[in-house]
């Protein structure tokens, strides 16, 4: 092992970019088809790992939704959550702040709250078992309405104690930020984050559109912001965290080549960049991959690679106190890996 891969496994970190519904491993979804009785177009784990041959986000969703289907029960939601939590445990993983999309269940008959009951369950279990933190977002699925997404904030309503944020993801390209902004300004009056996905296929005007129209508080993605200098500046003099999903950016064809990616470009301009998983059943890898696959594709260094794990606490929702805690235990590993 390289000593920047050792430094990888040794970093405490946390994930700001992750779909729970895109950590349905085969394996998994064949055992929860079973449990429920569910017909999926597939014969084999082999066979789903084959169509993971995307061209674009909307190939990759069509078979993200047909995965959903298999989660019916509470059980079903708190083994999801569960076997990420216990992968990510491995990866040295402190925090989560996942994305669930609550949408994608509600329309195919599953009560709200056996989605978030059975998601929080889990997440509460890894906090005692592991010490792993976490924030749940609700996000919006854009290809929706407006008027269905306020449905959803409704249905929310009585699970607020454990919804942290509302994000806005699924097919981007023609659905811009814009088209929720009463949404996003009824969450903000409810105390909830703000996040969205921007500008990962869709253009630099929809980043702009979430800043301002928005105001989000986290941007997901946001390649993109890279061919406007003025939104760059932006980015940089506010902090603006930017999750950013390496291997989903590849499998996505956002980039060509991992060697094409952007990210040592962000951190160069000085913005607040972070490494995350975003759908890692799909894009194989989790999180420790995606720093590992990076750092060999585009030559990041041991400092870079530290700014990315500082980065993933600053850019939490966690407490001031609680982010020091982390940054702290950062520095306590890098100084015993010096001497």
């Amino acid at each position: 092992m390289s000593s920047l891969h050792a430094l990888i496994e040794r970093l405490p970190k946390a994930e700001l970019h992750l779909h729970l519904e895109g950590s349905l491993e085969p394996e998994l979804m064949f055992e929860l088809a079973r449990r429920n009785g569910i017909e999926i177009p597939f014969a084999t784990v082999e066979d789903i790992h084959k169509a993971y041959d995307f061209s674009s986000l909307q190939d990759f969703l069509d078979i993200y939704y047909v995965g959903m289907n298999v989660l019916i029960t509470q059980a079903d939601f708190h083994d999801l959550t569960m076997a990420y939590l216990a992968r990510v445990h491995e990866d040295n993983v402190r925090h989560v702040e996942v994305f669930f999309d609550p949408q994608g269940h509600t329309d195919r008959g599953i009560a709200f709250a056996t989605v978030v009951n059975g998601i929080t369950s889990a997440l509460d279990a890894a906090e005692e078992k592991w010490g792993i933190t976490s924030k749940l977002i609700l996000c919006f699925l854009r290809h929706l309405s407006e008027e269905a997404a306020f449905e959803t904030l409704e249905m929310a309503a009585e699970h607020l104690d454990r919804i942290d944020g509302v994000g806005l993801d699924s097919s981007e390209l023609g659905h811009p930020p814009s088209k929720f902004r009463q949404v996003f300004a009824a969450a903000g009056t409810l105390g909830l984050m703000r996040v969205a996905h921007a500008g990962e296929e869709g253009p630099p005007e929809y980043i702009h559109e979430a800043l301002d129209m928005l105001e989000i508080d986290r941007l997901d993605h946001g390649n993109r912001a890279l061919e406007d200098g003025t939104l760059v500046a932006r980015l940089g003099r506010e902090q603006m965290t930017m999750t950013v999903c390496p291997l989903s950016n590849l499998r996505l064809c956002v980039i060509d080549r991992l060697e094409d990616h952007p990210l040592k470009t962000m951190l160069s301009l000085g913005l607040r960049a972070t490494i995350n998983s975003d759908d890692p059943a799909y894009f194989g890898g989790y999180i420790n991959e995606n720093f590992r696959r990076t750092a060999d594709a585009i030559g990041l260094t041991e400092a870079e690679i530290i700014e990315l794990a500082k980065n993933s606490f600053r850019g939490s929702f966690l407490e001031p106190a609680e982010i020091e805690a982390h940054l702290a235990e950062i520095d306590a590993v890098v100084a015993e890996a010096s001497t």
